[in-house]
């Protein structure tokens, strides 16, 4: 999903304009009128969540300030961009010192826009991600924290914040990397042990008497050879094993004593050890077949299997996908020193089209290797070969280095079409069959961009297209732009563009 912004201006003009301009950016927008309804957007149950605010300073009623101190006393802050006139540019200031991220001179080019708004999203992902990783560093994080919307993943966490609330196991099931050990660390928050230690063991790869010394510790002659396991270190907190699937018979007993009698039966000691521990296990493999099998025990099994929770896999959870990538990218960008937007739409969609076999895990891995390696202020389909190779649609060429030698014409495989990778202001010079575009064609295409571009400053159009204002008039009217002229000129020039375009066609 794109980012959403809302651009809050009482001239409708200014209001198309803007929005015209930054959806080609690929972003989503909505209009409010005033600085009331924009409050009102804002805390609209069950909209879609607003990313970024554009904001004119000067309005009627409540002004731009007004609305940023309206925000600031309810504790909500999304990211602003305001917008001033030159005569204005103190109170841009001002709305800086309450709490704006950038401002922007009206009219705004549309590179400057675009660099105020993706510089916003980019800040406010950062920040973001840094509260996330405080708040888990100390333990007060909720599940909002990790998980986004979805219908299944939603299941997922109404069934986890009710296991919250007790002290029994907690079962989760999923494939590899796909928010388990997250899901547990969620659960442990949300308890009344958090704060207490939440202590991991992670079965996979470890043979029987490794998983042995790791749960209850070793025992020594002396005090110093006698070393805790992973149960004592969990006293008064939560006990997380991963892969409990690999557990050995043997392991599996002594544990099935600890969910059922809340005891520990250490082998070198005189008698069971009372534990307080609340025990959160996860399963990548289908458990109810080991049971069949005899692999797992059955008795073992329905203890934990109290609140089962399914982890849902990255692939059925698509909508998330966005927001996770961005959370990625603003962390390794701020760990690299490196300032980036975050992923371009292209590479959003990318993203959005793979399947992730190994979910979050590969994810996070992926965005760590695009940041690493980006050039540019945007990642895009470039800085993912691995996925684009795999994704049809994407084929992402790779040049070969600059002294290696030319192969033999008829050694050479055809070429696929690279990926294209556009600015939503160029012009296209092919036409969806191929063929090159006419040129009355291109030139309509440019003196609407222009129009719209320059809002209707008719000299300064002429000008930087390279003709008179006199041949500009007439390619309009030629072109059936004077009726569509005076909207989306600027508001005290559409008069006198009406009337130069009346007298041209008078004149013709």
């Amino acid at each position: 999903m794109s980012p959403r912004i809302l651009i809050v201006d009482d001239d409708p003009l200014e209001r198309q304009l803007a929005a015209e301009i930054i959806r080609k950016f690929g972003f989503a927008t909505e209009t409010a009128d005033s600085g009331e309804a924009a409050l009102a957007r804002l805390k609209s149950a069950g909209a879609a969540p607003v990313d970024l605010l554009l904001l004119d300073l000067v309005m009627p009623d409540l002004d731009g300030l007004g609305v940023i101190a309206r925000l600031r006393a309810q504790a909500f802050t999304p990211p602003i961009v305001v917008q001033t006139t030159a005569s204005a540019v103190d109170a841009a200031g001002a709305a800086l010192g309450a709490g704006a991220l950038d401002f922007v001179v009206k009219p705004a080019s549309p590179e400057r826009l675009k660099a105020a708004i993706g510089n916003g999203l980019r800040l406010a992902a950062l920040e973001a991600e840094l509260r996330r990783a405080a708040r888990q560093a100390s333990g007060h994080f909720s599940f909002a924290d990790y998980f986004g919307a979805g219908e299944e993943i939603e299941r997922a966490v109404r069934l986890a914040e009710r296991a919250a609330k007790t002290a029994m196991p907690v079962l989760i099931e999923g494939e590899e990397g796909a928010g388990k050990e997250t899901m547990a660390r969620a659960i442990h928050a949300a308890s009344d042990r958090r704060g207490r230690p939440f202590v991991t063991l992670r079965c996979a790869g470890l043979a029987a008497a490794d998983m042995e010394t790791l749960l209850f510790g070793e025992s020594g002659a002396g005090p110093e050879s006698r070393r805790p396991g992973k149960i004592a270190e969990a006293q008064g907190g939560s006990l997380y094993i991963a892969d409990i699937c690999e557990l050995s018979q043997n392991l599996q007993a002594r544990l099935l004593r600890l969910v059922r009698d809340g005891e520990i039966d250490f082998l070198r000691g005189p008698r069971p050890v009372r534990a307080d521990i609340r025990l959160i296990a996860s399963t990548r493999r289908n458990l109810i077949e080991r049971v069949k099998a005899h692999r797992f025990r059955e008795d073992l099994y329905y203890r934990l299997n109290v609140y089962p929770i399914f982890a849902p896999p990255l692939r059925r959870r698509r909508d998330e996908i966005e927001g996770l990538a961005r959370g990625f990218c603003a962390r390794f960008a701020a760990e690299a020193g490196k300032i980036l937007r975050g992923p371009s739409a292209e590479a959003v969609s990318l993203l959005s089209a793979y399947d992730w076999p190994k979910n979050i895990r590969q994810l996070e891995t992926a965005m760590f290797r695009a940041v690493a390696f980006a050039e540019g202020a945007d990642l895009t389909v470039m800085d993912f070969p691995q996925i684009a190779a795999q994704v049809g649609g994407f084929d992402v060429r790779i040049p070969p280095l600059p002294l290696a030698a030319p192969e033999p014409a008829a050694a050479l495989a055809p070429e696929r079409p690279a990926a294209e990778i556009r600015d939503p202001n160029a012009l296209a010079l092919i036409d969806p069959s191929g063929d090159m575009r006419r040129l009355v064609e291109l030139e309509a295409e440019a003196i609407r961009f222009a129009l719209g571009h320059y809002r209707g400053r008719m000299s300064k159009m002429a000008k930087k297209l390279g003709i008179g204002r006199s041949t500009l008039y007439r390619k309009m009217k030629e072109y059936g732009f004077a009726d569509a002229a005076p909207e989306e000129a600027a508001p005290d020039q559409s008069g006198d563009l009406r009337q130069d375009l009346q007298r041209t066609d008078a004149a013709a």
